[in-house]
């Protein structure tokens, strides 16, 4: 394949990013879009996914912005976007993950709140992660009253985080979850049976371990079918039509350590009404914990485990652009001077490309969690034509910004 051939063709379908209307044609059918990131920490895929959100709510009628946060704690934001109820800092804190808790995403939660003041139909605010359940068992114990201490005494234990610090809990504190939800589902309103599956989720992820001979039993793989399954649902509604934001590894249509992606799971239950956006950075920077803190703590590695990231102070980490021609970030560098966004999906594919599409490249990926000798190495292998139906792409980033 040449890389000239292949950088026309890009080129020739890129639509840059302060003028992406002319992207809404890849986008016609399409009831679920999923908005990557390359890393949790860099300020610029907090504002490329709000533009393109503003888009999609804007000109084609999506009612939903879904994100990677917990299922539980995302609920009062909802009410602050859709009432105006509450502080918009004290919500977004509460989300419960360090990576959300930035300037950017306080800028995201106002913009929807001065969006709704006039919308028809206010746009939803919805997380997908069962992880910190704690509102969610705040508002069963206010729900189920005298009942409260039987069902969800051997449940408490869900409010702290022990993701990466404890060994799986046991396989009582699963079955207590599904003796709650069997005693919601009989008798208790929608938001009670909603938090009661939330901590159904949660405690099936607790008692899973990090690793299992079989990956499709470990708690990643759990998590990502949790998320998919959390997202579908919201299609139920009349009309409803759902943005989600989550890390490149989420939204790409594949599978991870042979595990089922939450991608994959929604294309699998979806098919093409599913668009799979990848978002990519050529150089610069972003926030991460570093692995250094790992080893001061070695029983996070004990179990395989991350760290609780949010306990854990970040710090920025810098990469240069990449220049193997193997990544994908070299290629959409070259094909537009501009940050833009480009559509796989459609369109002739002369031979080149189509080659090119099916064969592993790859692209940088960082998690919550980077070696600062190893950031600029750390590529991820990636076969875009099954993985993704575009990409998005800033040619230099910077860290996010935390809230005080």
């Amino acid at each position: 394949m040449t890389h000239d051939e292949i950088t026309r063709w890009l080129a020739g379908r890129v639509v840059p990013l302060d003028e992406p209307a002319p992207f809404r044609a890849a986008l016609e059918g399409v009831r679920l879009v999923g908005l990557g990131e390359a890393t949790h920490g860099s300020a610029e895929f907090f504002s490329l996914r709000r533009r393109l959100t503003e888009l999609l709510v804007r000109e084609l009628g999506f009612t939903t912005l879904a994100i990677e946060a917990s299922a539980a704690a995302a609920r009062a934001v909802d009410d602050h976007v859709r009432t105006g109820r509450g502080d918009a800092g004290q919500v977004v804190a509460g989300l419960g993950f360090w990576t959300l808790d930035t300037a950017e995403m306080l800028a995201v939660v106002e913009w929807l709140r001065e969006h709704n003041r006039t919308a028809e139909r206010p746009v939803r605010f919805v997380g997908v992660d069962p992880q910190h359940p704690d509102a969610a068992l705040r508002l069963l114990r206010e729900h189920l009253g005298e009942a409260a201490d039987e069902l969800l005494g051997p449940l408490e234990v869900l409010a702290r985080s022990r993701w990466g610090r404890d060994e799986p809990l046991g396989p009582e504190v699963e079955t207590a979850a599904r003796r709650l939800a069997d005693h919601v589902i009989a008798e208790g309103p929608d938001e009670v049976r909603e938090a009661a599956r939330v901590v159904r989720q949660a405690a099936e992820l607790s008692c899973r371990p990090f690793t299992h001979t079989d990956p499709e039993l470990t708690l990643g793989a759990a998590r990502d079918r949790h998320m998919a399954g959390n997202a579908s649902l919201l299609l139920a509604e009349p009309g409803a039509k759902v943005v989600l934001w989550a890390h490149n590894g989420h939204i790409g249509k594949g599978r991870i350590g042979g595990a089922a992606t939450m991608g994959r799971h929604l294309a699998d239950a979806h098919g093409a009404a599913y668009y799979a956006l990848g978002a990519l950075f050529g150089s610069g920077e972003f926030r991460a914990v570093p692995k250094s803190r790992l080893r001061r703590r070695p029983r996070f590695l004990r179990f395989g485990a991350p760290p609780p990231e949010d306990r854990l102070p970040t710090r920025t980490f810098r990469v240069p652009p990449a220049t193997t021609p193997l990544a994908v970030e070299t290629r959409l560098a070259a094909a537009c001077p501009v940050d833009h966004v480009v559509d796989l999906r459609g369109g002739e594919r002369p031979a080149a490309v189509a080659e090119w599409l099916a064969t592993t490249a790859h692209f940088r990926s960082f998690g919550a969690v980077a070696g600062r000798l190893t950031a600029s190495l750390a590529f991820k292998p990636v076969v875009l034509g099954e993985e993704f139906d575009g990409l998005a792409f800033v040619h230099t980033a910077t860290a996010s910004t935390p809230l005080p």
